[in-house]
């Protein structure tokens, strides 16, 4: 017999939730098959089968705030070729079926397939070890799925009473309880607007020239690379980063009376999941090449996607870039992500008539919105740092040549 224990959380992270149990006890699991998701305030974790086994008794039930260290539950190892309906006490298998391995997934997967009606052990997994992924869910989705034409407005189901009571009249309402990462969203932006004095400066750049850039060199890009896709982002944070160099000030944070200098660029990409908004770290950005960068934000993605972004991959930073364009916004104002003192907006990119040596052109233009701390950063600095990267972008030989 042995305990199967809460993680040892980051001093960032105060405590947990259990999120969702994926056995019932007594019920027989292989090594590293995922038992229960621990939601904390950054990611959610995994924590697996020690061994093959069974879980003999769950302590800490949905719902329950967790510390590190703390014991989930009982566990008692045996052996895997022992049958799955000799080790289930609970859970018998019908006559004349023959025992079937547990599906590994990932949660969002998990989420997903449930969602759509779909068994696990009917969808293959191409992720690592046989992981079934998100994506695995989605192909293997019929092509119409009821369920997608309703909203859905959280994971957590109302019960069948609540359902009905609010549907009286045909007005429907469904009260949820705020995930733990949405809490501590809301709390972040909060402490942020009302600790900050935070101000913000726009700019447009003309997006031309990197546009051609990579019209002319995707496929040899993509050749050199093996596959990786040539994009927008990595020389946003190429040209961040050479700025941040020049700008000392917009690379710091304040801590208490201090202000710390970092004497590094990591740099952190906001990308969407399904739990929220997460924002993954490229450390040491200046030690990485274009393909690179394009390859660890691919990555942190489909990590996010899927739920596998790690406490380290999400912890730290000390500037932020935010692609609202991706979604379609044409200008909005980001808020800063503390302790950090800068976050650069990007938005998208709208062909527009601009005055070019006296006349009339049509460009692919873009607006850039810097917002700064005023507390460290004055506005002239915040102004000529955003020129900075405009300059960087319209000319991007300019990185290269550190000019």
């Amino acid at each position: 017999m042995m305990e199967i224990k809460a993680p040892d959380f980051p001093e960032s992270i105060a405590d947990g939730e259990v999120a969702q149990w994926h056995v019932t006890e007594h019920e027989f699991v292989l090594r590293d098959q995922v038992l229960v998701d621990i939601e904390t305030d950054k990611v959610v974790l995994e924590v697996v089968a020690p061994s093959d086994g069974k879980v003999t008794r769950i302590i800490k039930t949905t719902g329950d705030t967790i510390l590190s260290a703390d014991v989930l539950a009982d566990f008692e190892s045996g052996s895997k070729n022992q049958p799955l309906v000799e080790t289930m006490d609970v859970k018998q298998a019908p006559a004349g079926v023959s025992a079937q391995k547990p599906s590994r997934a990932s949660p969002s997967a998990r989420k997903l397939a449930s969602e759509r009606g779909l068994e696990l052990s009917d969808i293959a997994g191409t992720g690592k070890g046989g992981m079934i992924t998100r994506d695995d869910v989605v192909k293997a989705s019929p092509q119409t799925v009821v369920k997608e034409t309703q909203p859905v407005t959280s994971t957590v189901e109302a019960s069948s009473a609540e359902v009905a009571n609010s549907t009286e009249g045909g007005r429907i309402e469904r009260r949820v309880p705020m995930t733990r990462l949405r809490a501590s969203i809301a709390r972040r932006l909060v402490d942020a607007q009302q600790t900050a004095a935070m101000l913000t400066t726009f700019n447009e750049v003309d997006m031309q020239a990197v546009m051609d850039l990579r019209s002319k060199y995707k496929e040899a890009f993509a050749e050199a690379h093996d596959g990786t896709r040539l994009g927008f982002m990595s020389f946003f944070v190429r040209a961040c980063v050479e700025a941040l160099k020049r700008f000392p000030g917009v690379n710091a944070s304040i801590d208490g009376n201090d202000i710390v200098y970092h004497g590094y660029q990591d740099i952190g990409v906001a990308v969407g999941s399904p739990r929220g908004l997460v924002v993954p770290v490229l450390r040491d950005a200046d030690s990485l090449g274009l393909a690179e960068i394009e390859e660890r934000i691919k990555a942190f993605g489909e990590k996010a996607q899927d739920g596998k972004l790690s406490i380290d991959e999400i912890t730290g930073g000390t500037f932020t870039l935010s692609n609202g364009g991706i979604f379609g916004s044409l200008l909005s104002t980001p808020i800063l992500n503390p302790p950090q003192t800068g976050i650069l907006g990007m938005h998208k990119i709208q062909a527009r008539p601009v005055a070019d040596n006296g006349q009339v052109v049509i460009r692919p233009m873009m607006y850039l919105a810097l917002s700064y701390d005023h507390r460290l950063i004055d506005g002239q600095e915040a102004v000529r740092f955003l020129v900075t990267i405009k300059a960087f972008l319209e000319d991007p030989a300019r990185i290269l040549l550190d000019i």
